[in-house]
Parts: C-alpha cells; sequence; structure tokens
C-alpha cells in the first residue's frame, strides 16, 4: 500500500500550480500547498480515491502528501475563498475591480450596457453579492445602507466600530435597496413604513442567514443586514479568550443540575456567543435543550431553537411557560426584560432546571439589584443564582501599525497609573483597514455564587456595598482588566475609555 507523507500544517503555505482548473479540484478535493519550497498536491484521507482519479487523469507531477483533518479544512476553505473571487471575476469584469480598488459603483454602472436587462446578466445583483463578499471577508457583524440628501453611503460594522465602505450615487442606493427586498422576500413598493425580513446567500461554499431590517427616514430608506453566525463558528469554552480561572469557573457551573447563570452586558458585547457556548458544552443526547430567542442569532445543534414573535403573541414569558411543558433540562432564555419572565424563570431554576439568560446591566453584581428592581424576593435570587458574567469585547490594536506614546500626567492621575507610563496609540494601515485595530479581545467580571457570596448578598444593601465587599475577596472588576490591557499595549486609551473604565 502506497503512504504519503504527512505534511506540519505550521510549515505550509497557500498555492496554486498554474494551469490547473482550481473548481473542479475542489469538486474531487484535491488541494494544493507550498512546503519548504514544494508544491504539493494534497490527498484527503477520506476522498482519497476521488482526488488520486483526478491527479492521474490531470497527469500531475507534483508529490503526493497528506494533512491533519483540521489542517485538510483549514486550505480548503482558502481554496473555496479563492473559487468564490474567480466567480465574482468572471461573472463582472468590472466587480473583480471594485473589490480590490474600490472604484466608485458609478463607474462601474455606466461600464455596464445592461442594467436591469434579466437576473442572471443585472450588474446591480452582481454589486449586492460582492458587498456581501467584502464583509464576511473583513469580517463584519453588520452591512448599513443608508441614504443622505444627495449620496447615499455603505458602511460596515468590524470589531464593534462603524466603519464607511463606500459612497454611492443616490439612484444606485435605491436599486440596491430594492435588489435586498427582493431576495428578502419584502414589500418592493412599500417605503412609507418599516419592514423586517431575513435571507440566505452563499458565498465561499457556505450559506449565510441575514437578518434584514428596512427603515423609511426623511430622505429615503436605510437597511441594516446583520450577518448571522453558523454554529461552526460557535467557539468552544476555551476558545472564548476569557483567562483560565474564568474558563474553569465557567466548567464548574455547568455541571450544575439547576439554578441560574446570567451574562451581562450592552448590546454588542458578545453575550449571544458567550451563552451558546455554554449551550453547546452542555449538548448531549442525555439532555433536552431549548432555548427561546430575539431572534434566533446561531443556527445551533442539538438545541430546539424558538424566535419570539410579538406580533402572535410569542413573548419571552408566554414561550417560556411552553418549553416548561416540553421537559426541558436546560433552558436559554434570550433575555430577561420583564418581571413576568424573571419570575417564571427563578420559578424554573427552582424546580429542577438549568437556566441561562442574558441582562442588560454595566456589571456583575448589579445583575442582583436589577432582578431585585423586578420584584424578585432576595431570597430567591441567593438561592437560585449560580453566577453572574459581566463580559465586554475590546478592541485590539493592530500590531503592524501601533504607535508607542507617553500618557499624559492627567489621564495617568485620573486612572491612578504612575508618570511617564508608556501606551499604544492607534495610526491605521492597509492591513487593519485604516482603523488602527485588528481583532477584539474578550475580558469578564465573573461573579461565583457560592455559601460565602450568598451571606454577603443577603447581608448588605444596594450594588457599591457588595462591590466593596466582592473587592475584598479579591474579584477582579471590568476596569482592572481594561488597565492591564492598556498597561500591555493591547489596546488604546480611547477604547478602554469607550468600553467604560470608569465606573458608573
Amino acid at each position: 500500500m502506497i503512504s504519503f507523507p504527512m505534511l506540519e500544517e505550521s510549515a505550509i503555505e497557500f498555492a496554486t500550480p498554474e494551469g490547473v482548473d482550481i473548481p473542479l479540484c475542489i469538486r474531487h478535493s484535491l488541494l494544493f500547498c507550498a512546503h519548504k519550497g514544494i508544491l504539493y498536491a494534497i490527498i484527503p484521507e477520506t476522498q482519497k480515491i476521488t482526488a488520486l482519479q483526478l491527479y492521474n487523469k490531470l497527469s500531475l507531477t507534483y508529490p503526493l502528501a497528506h494533512l491533519s483533518v483540521a489542517g485538510f479544512e483549514n486550505l480548503y476553505l482558502k481554496f473555496l475563498e479563492l473559487k468564490t473571487d474567480l466567480e465574482i471575476s468572471k461573472s463582472a469584469p468590472d466587480t473583480s475591480e471594485f473589490i480590490d480598488e474600490e472604484l466608485s459603483l458609478v463607474d462601474f454602472i455606466k461600464n455596464s450596457a445592461d442594467l436591469l436587462t434579466s437576473e442572471e446578466s443585472a450588474p446591480i445583483i452582481k454589486f449586492v453579492n460582492t458587498i456581501f463578499y467584502q464583509a464576511i471577508k473583513r469580517k463584519a457583524s453588520d452591512i448599513h445602507i443608508e441614504t443622505h440628501e444627495k449620496k447615499g453611503e455603505v458602511r460596515f460594522r468590524i470589531d464593534g466600530a462603524l466603519i464607511k465602505h463606500i459612497d454611492l450615487d443616490k439612484n444606485i442606493i435605491d436599486l440596491i435597496i430594492s435588489r435586498i427586498k427582493v431576495i428578502s422576500a419584502l414589500d418592493i413598493s412599500e417605503k412609507r413604513l418599516p419592514q423586517d425580513g431575513r435571507t440566505q446567500v452563499k458565498v465561499a461554499g457556505k450559506s449565510l442567514d441575514i437578518r434584514v431590517s428596512v427603515l423609511p427616514t426623511y430622505h429615503g430608506e436605510r437597511v441594516v443586514l446583520r450577518l448571522l453566525m453558523q454554529a461552526s463558528t460557535i467557539p468552544t469554552l476555551r476558545e472564548l479568550g476569557f483567562d483560565e480561572t474564568t474558563t474553569s469557573a465557567f466548567e464548574e457551573l455547568l455541571q450544575f443540575s439547576h439554578g441560574i447563570i446570567l451574562v451581562t452586558g450592552p448590546t454588542g458585547s458578545g453575550k449571544s456567543t458567550t451563552l451558546h457556548s455554554f449551550l453547546q458544552q452542555l449538548a448531549s443526547p442525555e439532555k433536552n435543550i431549548i432555548s427561546i430567542e430575539d431572534p434566533v442569532e446561531y443556527d445551533a445543534p442539538h438545541v430546539s431553537q424558538i424566535a419570539v414573535n410579538t406580533k402572535a403573541g410569542l413573548t419571552f414569558a408566554s414561550g417560556l411557560r411552553s418549553i416548561l411543558r416540553q421537559d426541558p433540562d436546560v433552558i436559554m432564555i434570550g433575555e430577561i426584560r420583564d418581571t413576568e419572565t424573571a419570575h417564571i424563570a427563578i420559578q424554573a431554576a427552582m424546580t429542577g432546571h438549568l437556566v441561562l439568560s442574558t441582562l442588560h446591566t454595566n456589571n456583575a453584581t448589579a445583575a442582583l439589584t436589577r432582578l431585585e428592581d423586578m420584584g424578585l424576593d432576595k431570597f430567591l435570587i441567593t438561592s437560585t443564582l449560580l453566577g453572574v458574567l459581566a463580559q465586554r469585547l475590546v478592541r485590539r490594536l493592530c500590531s503592524e501599525c501601533k504607535e508607542s506614546v507617553k500618557l499624559s500626567n492627567k489621564d495617568a492621575d485620573e486612572l491612578g497609573l504612575p508618570h511617564g507610563l508608556l501606551i499604544s496609540h492607534p495610526k491605521g494601515c492597509s492591513s487593519c483597514h485604516n482603523t488602527g485595530y485588528r481583532g477584539r479581545v474578550a475580558i469578564g467580571e465573573f461573579l461565583m455564587v457560592d455559601e460565602s457570596v450568598r451571606t454577603i448578598l443577603k447581608e448588605s444593601e444596594g450594588d457599591s456595598e457588595i462591590r466593596s465587599l466582592m473587592k475584598t475577596k479579591g474579584m477582579k472588576f471590568l476596569s482592572d482588566q481594561l488597565i492591564e490591557l492598556l498597561q500591555s499595549q493591547t489596546t488604546s486609551l480611547d477604547e478602554i475609555i469607550r468600553v467604560g473604565v470608569k465606573e458608573v
């Protein structure tokens, strides 16, 4: 039996041989990479025969090799991205130029003879697909398409901040919005009322769910598209990015069969991602897991997901009552918004269910006072609450262009830092699309409710007193972690102020 060498994933480089039909090779799972200057043909473990047949049919002479399953998957995704690039460039000659150089859409449309002659050849359709493709490539979470008095613009939300993508002619924006309405099954003629819809697009071989919101404004309609994540992108507990102590505490909490675990923070702080990571940790054939969300943001395997529909009378509270009649082991509530939902969640936690949910509070200890404000008795809260995580996502400075600057004495005094401290400042380069930031780092303030903490919670009055007592127990606050990120030059002063280093 012929055996092929196994290449080390970290030592390979993405490569494509000249004159080879890439889409054909992808279909037959035959990939290529460079290792120590030599171009190899990579054969998968599972579809070995198919790949070898194509290799022989094409009369290739490149040496054959294997990669690990994860390594092959990563290489396969790179080839899919290349295939998408090729398809876009073939289908619209001007579009590929637009992708690279970001030419104005006006030029793009001027060079296209038929604007809306047919669905297959319409440049506007190809351009909308290109916007989706570029947003995904830049890892945007939202696409904003806005109409102003004299022009329109497209912006992407990347790492929590909105970044302008392109300015467009007002007429073109109308065409783009009409196209988005068509693919989202919305009323194309209705321009006076808000509309909500959903659609799916296929990019790099993967289907992507998109939530669409259309809003009429003074100068015309604006659209916000939320790119919803697939189950494959849900990080594991270890991949969430929290420190080892916090991660171990999560693992300990998730072993409980009943009680309530809360994740708090403002919109866009990663609460839903954390909750879904918890659910994936809990998922098993022996457990019945049901979630109610508004909206369903991840298509999660092994979880029965319900979407809130207030028009039909399906609210968090009514949905939660129905879930309790479905014999659940674990319940995930997208958000505790009102007293009724809070009461049912606490009752569920008391009657032998593990409940996961979110609250909009600034820190972990404020969750306790918020539940009290909703009319829950303190003894019920302390007896059912297992833990509270307050989390934030902080933008990480681009390592290629960040600049070292001296922290001003005024800022140093305000933050309690020594004078003359060197910190980093965002500059902007092509690698980070001139934002100065690349990626985000998760920080979390975790309150684990054990017997000693329950005693503190029962005896203390108010959030500030609880925080003071928890500080003496060694609890690490969000503000402390933000200061550490500033001192290690991981993020900037502006970013820690934006996230909230100065507690209210």
